[in-house]
Parts: C-alpha cells; structure tokens; sequence
C-alpha cells in the first residue's frame, strides 16, 4: 500500500511573520491526519525557520530546486549539500516553471534528479504538458520523454528513491484542473510505461497529482487509484485548506 504524500510548493511567497503563522496552524491540525505523509517546500531563505519550527513534528520540508553542482562559483544557486545542513527530505526537481520560465531541460531536470539522490535527497520529479501539447494530443509522449531523460541517466531502479508529480502545466495557476478520470489517466500511464521497465518500482512509486488540487477537489481526486497524494501550490499558504487536502488522502 503507498503512503499518499501530500507536499505544499510554496513557491516565492511568504514571510517570517506569515510562515510562523502558517505552520503554528497545520501543526495544530496535524493530529487529524492519520494516513498521508505531509511535507512543506519553502523559499530557500526560509528553510532554517521551518527547520526550527518543524523539528520533532511528523512534517517533513524541503526545498524546491537545487543545483546541478555540489559546490563553486556558481552565483545565486544552492546546492543538495546545502539543502541537507538543514535536514531537507525532499527537493522539487523540474516543476513546470523551472522548465518554461528558466530553461531547464529534460537532460538538466534529470541531472538533479540524479545529484539530489546521490547526497540523500528524495527527488519529487515534476512532468506534464502544455495546454498546445494536450490539445495536439501529445500528452503521453511529452510525459514520456520527461520521464525517459531521467530513467537513461540514473536507471529505473533509481525512480524508487524518489517521488513523480503529474503536473498539467495548463492547470497551474488557471483554476482550471484536469478532471479525476483525466488525471488518473496519465497516472496510470506513468506507472504502466515504468513497469514495462520494473514492475516492482512501478507498483511502489508514488505519483501525485500537481495541477491545482485543493480544498473541493481533492477527496475526488485522492480517491483516483494511481494518484498518490498531492504537489499543492496555492492551497498549501492557507493552513486549513492544506489540512483538508491532507485529510482527504485518507
């Protein structure tokens, strides 16, 4: 049985005052939530608060990016030895806007992936399409591809260490959200491209849903057989919109 994990991407919001208040607030309601595994992704400046504040709860944290190098003269990038000085689990690895705002590419997402897991890190590897994509029917072979790039550098073994999020780029931020059917239909193609590789990683491998999922369509979308909990953007800054998604994985 997978573990559902519900993550908030907080993206570039917040602040001292708002983050304290924040988590005082799902720490508060953490106790009514019995199945999903919960994770929060701060700001990279924020992580020693969360850190400070977190430690000892059943809340895990992360970051939401990393570099592809351990250490140098690389300006303005944080690297995965970083990210473990302050106990981060997890890191966003390839989310839609590194990729369409920032040019990652697939060979770039899946160099992260890899150097992520090598110093100890669960990637949660993001893929997805573009509204063009999904209207010329492509859906498949872009999530494919972006899943592929990561498989041929570190092998399909290695997906177990971490952790797909199923992200239509097209549902980010628009309001719009794929419907549970259409939804579950990518995550049960996910999983079943990787267990033509490894059935036993495919039936393990947690696969959420990142395409605006919140506080009125989670439980339907939890409820999906291939949707493993949730990458939650707008809906994890608010505390009791974050925790009924949280609820909702079971």
């Amino acid at each position: 049985m997978r573990q559902p994990l519900i993550a908030g991407n907080w993206k570039m919001n917040g602040t001292r005052e708002s983050i304290k208040a924040l988590l005082d607030g799902i720490k508060a309601g953490i106790g009514d939530v019995k199945v999903a595994e919960v994770a929060v992704c701060p700001p990279f400046v924020y992580l020693a608060d969360v850190q400070e504040q977190l430690s000892g709860t059943p809340i895990a944290w992360g970051a939401q990016n990393l570099s592809t190098e351990l250490k140098g003269a690389f300006t303005g990038e944080v690297s995965a030895p970083m990210l473990n000085d302050f106990a981060c689990k997890y890191v966003i690895v390839g989310h839609s806007e590194r990729r369409t705002l920032f040019g990652e590419d697939d060979a770039t997402v899946a160099t992260k992936f890899a150097v992520a897991r090598d110093n100890g890190l669960k990637p949660i590897l993001c893929v997805g399409e573009t509204l063009e994509e999904r209207e010329q029917g492509v859906t498949e072979k872009v999530v494919a591809r972006q899943i592929q790039a990561v498989i041929d550098k570190v092998g399909v073994a290695a997906l177990a260490d971490g952790v797909i999020a199923y992200e239509p780029v097209w549902a980010i931020g628009t309001g719009k959200t794929a419907t549970p059917e259409q939804a579950q239909a990518v995550h049960a193609f996910i999983r079943g491209m990787i267990a033509e590789q490894d059935a036993g990683v495919a039936e393990a491998l947690r696969i959420q849903y990142g395409g605006s999922m919140n506080a009125g369509n989670a439980a339907e979308l939890l409820a999906q057989p291939d949707i493993d909990g949730g990458l939650i953007g707008g809906a994890s800054l608010k505390a009791d919109d974050f925790l009924t998604i949280c609820r909702a994985a079971g």
